[in-house]
């Protein structure tokens, strides 16, 4: 919850449950810098420790529109690799929504462990 989250995000009113197994669900929530109510939530479909996690992704407001989420860590030289991987996506836009979304979430993850 250190990183989670768009830089717009109003502070404090991220909020996470979580059951990181196979077949567990999750549940992320915040508040938008203009007051805006997000949530997401999914099912872990695979989660192998130190290796891969795969859920789907879905907003509370079109849940519907579920995708997939793939993350795999790899050993590194100087540390750990993760590949990030979202697909399975309804159209083009939300292709373009979420790669931006994702693309700040992990800048701040990368400032977060610098």
């Amino acid at each position: 919850m250190q990183w989670f989250g768009p830089p717009n995000m109003k502070p404090a009113s991220l909020q996470a449950e979580l059951d990181v197994r196979t077949g567990g669900r999750f549940r992320i929530s915040f508040i938008g810098g203009d007051g805006e109510y997000f949530e997401a939530g999914g099912i872990y479909r695979e989660v192998v420790p130190n290796e891969r996690l795969v859920f789907t992704w879905a907003w509370h407001s079109t849940p519907e529109r579920e995708s997939l989420v793939t993350i795999s860590f790899k050993p590194d030289s100087a540390g750990t690799l993760m590949v990030f991987h979202h697909a399975q996506f309804a159209d083009e836009t939300a292709r373009d929504n979420h790669q931006r979304g994702w693309s700040s979430f992990l800048d701040k993850l990368d400032a977060f462990v610098a």
